[in-house]
């Protein structure tokens, strides 16, 4: 990225305030505050500075006069920091050259420490490049000291410009000297003695303490160009234009912006990350965009974890053609990074956690895109249409990836300011966080950057990333591979390698849209070192291609546990993931796998069902039972209105699941639900003995079941296109004639069976301030599972089951929802009213 100047443009959002500048020198644009300050010189420069004050009214005569009086002033104190700093660049360079003269003597004995085709390599151009400073130094030194307006010191600016040409064969050239450095004080004690001792025993003590290693000496070079060119922007800033010195000036501007800007291109990105205060290389661990929750609202950053610091950035909006660049938000040394407990968090701003059903909205309104868009490529649509409707994917899927996330994830730093991201995984916090404990764990320093070393850091950030994009399918490919739809099925077995008792439980996420979700969640073992849980789940996948395993340590710690819904106390204990690979997975047989995860072994076995077999219903070959088989056969052998299954789950469900959270959205353990249909399907006596014994999501869970397994829809295939047809009518009265005229048209036991589930759902809706399921969750659950058509009658729309799959399910979460929020619908009502109406459909 191009070095932009602009010392002071760091952060209009107050997040993190420059260092201040000592007293009388507010007005100075810019004078290096890095380490490598020389405080005589600065201190010099500031006497000698002739009241250069903040306040105008001692200024030099006239308006013109005196602006020009303190501009030359201005040249001044800036010629001086940069003095102070160029002073000691000349002594790195002395010191990095010290050791040169004892490796070149011994080259030619019988013993060399290094083969003088070494010595030149590392030492490449660094006498030269010293020359050049020495005596651009030695000229401009007397000037700043003996300071008057008339003095004039372009030329000698426009001349070390001239000579980059030497900076640019030691920039060819840098790669290797640190390479042949690295694997020579690797391969040669002596080599790393004499280095050591020489380095360490550079000009001034100073130099000792910040730079024991050639290593971050090496990379200096480059530095000085970089900080010689904003010098140069500020003296221009304070040169008229009608000065002697302005052209040339500009000219040493021209150059060294331009040399700049081609070794941008050169350099090895990795290699020229800034030093640290001690002197180590500072390097990126990793990076990713995350949401900040900033001022009340969400906002897409991207984070850069470093060896020292954790950045936060932004992307800046470029024009058309420009280098993208980041601009940091804020900063915080990891030496001064801390996690507050759950406890500490108490002060925390309360996150606004956005309805699942508006997020299951959206999820579905992406999906609609998405088949809009394969339709416009089948049929070779305009290429403009397919933007918009990318345009339009983008904006959804931003939308989601800031609104989603509602797991906090805070930090603090010691000096007083916290910061709170929201991540839509566990997984990711524990990543974030044990990337930095072990950071931590190295002997770390506090401090604090420059602007220009921000801003060398912040410009650096561009090349380094790993992520490049924001996670969204927009961003994808389009030979990328587009994730498994359909339904995985996991079974957790049991997990090994616990040092200690303890209880716990696992959780599975899966990737959807970009982020991961939390799909399902064991039972807690309690106080093991080897649980057996033998759950099986049924988890939706759309369009995913990775599962995550998580492992708990259940904290029943009562203090710990009233914080707001989504703080996880519970102890991360291990986590793994595996590629979703469809070769492997599509295989209608188990497939048994152990995940690994910091010496904890997971057993699980996992098998898929693709979206299109999942669509099939098969009729029952038997002539006993409730699953699989026709609900006029089951209600006539039981001489009832509403099937026995149905009644029983939903006074169940009623009696202590309404207030659950996420009832009928969170899946039971299917084993559980597996006893259970046996139970019913065989008649057996204990069925209400079980049932009040069973964790109540499996019951909710062998309700939809029974509807996902009948034969034919609950609504039935004969009617399925009316109602696709009656959804889509606009004119709300030709809709609800429409609407009630189907439901009359259903045979008895389906509606009588609809209008008792219905009653039921709306019970539940009633109390969404509790268990958070809304009419519109409801029917985002029920709508497919009331409504998908049979095998024979979906065969013609199956083209690509992602596709179909969004367009009809919308449709038919419309249609339940339509009746959900209808006023009750009596049975006889509408039986009266048939007389009005003609039977045909």
């Amino acid at each position: 990225a191009d070095f932009n100047y602009g010392a002071d443009e760091y952060d209009a959002e107050g997040n993190e305030e420059p260092k201040a500048l000592p007293e009388g020198s507010e007005t100075m644009p810019y004078i290096d505050e890095s380490p490598t300050m020389s405080p005589q010189l600065s201190a010099r420069g500031q006497e000698s500075g002739d009241g250069v004050s903040p306040t105008p009214t001692d200024g030099l005569g006239t308006g013109g006069e005196r602006d020009a009086g303190k501009g030359l002033e201005m040249r001044k104190l800036v010629l001086s920091g940069f003095l102070a700093s160029e002073e000691i660049y000349i002594n790195q360079l002395e010191a990095l050259l010290l050791p040169m003269k004892p490796l070149k003597a011994t080259a030619t004995t019988s013993q060399p420490v290094l083969t003088l085709q070494q010595i030149e390599t590392i030492f490449y151009k660094i006498q030269d490049i010293y020359e050049i400073h020495k005596e651009f130094y030695d000229s401009l030194c007397p000037k700043v000291q003996q300071w008057d307006s008339n003095i004039t010191m372009g030329h000698l600016f426009q001349k070390l410009a001239s000579q980059l040409g030497v900076y640019k064969a030691f920039v060819d050239n840098y790669k290797i000297a640190l390479e042949t450095a690295e694997k020579c004080s690797q391969s040669n004690y002596q080599f790393q003695k004499i280095s050591e001792v020489s380095w360490a025993g550079g000009k001034g003590q100073r130099t000792a303490s910040l730079w024991l290693s050639p290593l971050p000496l090496l990379y200096k070079p480059i530095d000085r160009v970089t900080r010689s060119t904003l010098v140069l922007h500020d003296l221009l800033k304070h040169t008229p234009a009608d000065h002697p010195d302005y052209p040339l000036l500009q000219d040493a501007l021209r150059i060294s912006q331009n040399f700049l800007s081609s070794i941008n291109e050169d350099i090895d990105p990795r290699r020229t990350a800034v030093t640290t205060p001690k002197g180590e290389t500072r390097q990126l661990v990793k990076d990713g965009f995350l949401v900040e929750l900033s001022e009340g609202s969400r906002k897409l950053r991207h984070v850069f974890l470093f060896t020292d610091v954790l950045l936060c950035a932004k992307l800046k909006k470029t024009a058309v053609g420009k280098h993208q660049q980041y601009d940091c938000k804020w900063y915080v040394p990891l030496a001064d990074l801390v996690f507050p407990s759950p406890e500490e968090s108490e002060h925390c701003p309360q996150v606004h956690v956005i309805p699942d059903h508006e997020l299951e909205d959206m999820k579905m309104k992406i999906s609609a895109i998405k088949s809009e868009v394969q339709k416009e490529k089948a049929n070779k649509g305009q290429s403009r249409a397919i933007e918009r409707l990318k345009k339009k994917m983008f904006e959804n899927e931003f939308w989601l990836l800031l609104n989603s996330p509602a797991i906090p994830f805070r930090i603090h730093n010691r000096n007083g300011k916290s910061y709170l991201f929201l991540l839509s995984s566990d997984y990711e916090r524990s990543e974030w966080r044990e990337a930095i404990q072990k950071l931590q764990k190295k002997d770390l320093q506090a401090f604090v950057l420059s602007s220009v070393e921000l801003q060398v850091l912040t410009g650096s950030c561009f090349k380094l990333r790993t992520v490049h994009n924001i996670p969204v399918t927009s961003n994808k490919d389009d030979d990328e591979s587009p994730g498994l739809y359909g339904f995985l099925h996991v079974i957790v077995h049991s997990a090994k390698g616990f040092k200690q008792s303890a209880n716990l439980y696992c959780t599975l996420e899966v990737d959807s849209f970009g982020y991961f979700v939390s799909k399902a969640k064991t039972r807690v073992f309690r106080d093991t070192t080897e649980p057996q849980w033998n759950e099986e789940f049924e988890i939706e996948l759309e369009g995913s291609q990775s599962l995550r395993i998580l492992c708990y340590e259940k904290c029943y710690d009562k203090t710990k546990l009233n914080k707001d819904n989504n703080e996880i106390v519970d102890k991360i204990m291990g986590k793994g993931q595996i590629q979703l690979d469809p070769q492997a997975v599509q295989t209608k047989n188990w497939h048994m796998d152990v995940i690994e995860m910091n010496g904890i072994k997971v057993e699980f076995s996992m098998k898929f069902t693709s979206r299109d077999m999942s669509l099939k219903r098969t009729p029952s070959k038997k002539q006993t039972g409730v699953f699989g088989v026709k609900i006029s056969v089951v209600t006539k052998r039981e001489r009832s209105k509403v099937p026995y299954i149905v009644r029983q789950c939903i006074e169940e469900v009623e009696k202590r699941g309404i207030e659950e959270v996420g009832i009928y959205r969170i899946s039971g353990v299917a084993t559980d639900i597996q006893a259970l249909k046996a139970v019913f399907d065989a008649n057996n006596k204990d069925i209400l003995v079980m049932l009040s014994d069973m964790d109540i999501n499996a019951i909710a869970g062998t309700l939809k079941l029974y509807f996902r397994e009948l034969p034919e829809p609950l609504l039935t295939d004969r009617l399925y296109p009316a109602f696709m047809e009656g959804i889509a009518l606009s004119d709300p009265a030709a809709k609800e004639n429409c609407m009630m005229h189907l439901l009359r048209s259903l045979p008895d036991p389906n509606l009588i069976t609809f209008l008792f589930l219905l009653e039921h759902l709306k019970r539940v809706a009633d109390k969404e301030p509790v268990n958070k399921m809304s009419l519109h969750n409801l029917a985002t659950v029920f709508g497919p599972t009331l409504l998908r058509p049979s095998e024979g009658e979906s065969k013609a729309h199956l083209t690509l089951a992602s596709d179909i799959w969004s367009h009809d399910v919308m449709a038919q979460v419309q249609v339940l929802l339509y009746y959900l929020q209808h006023p009750p619908i009596s049975f006889t009502e509408l039986k009266r009213n048939t007389l009005y109406f003609s039977t045909d459909v």
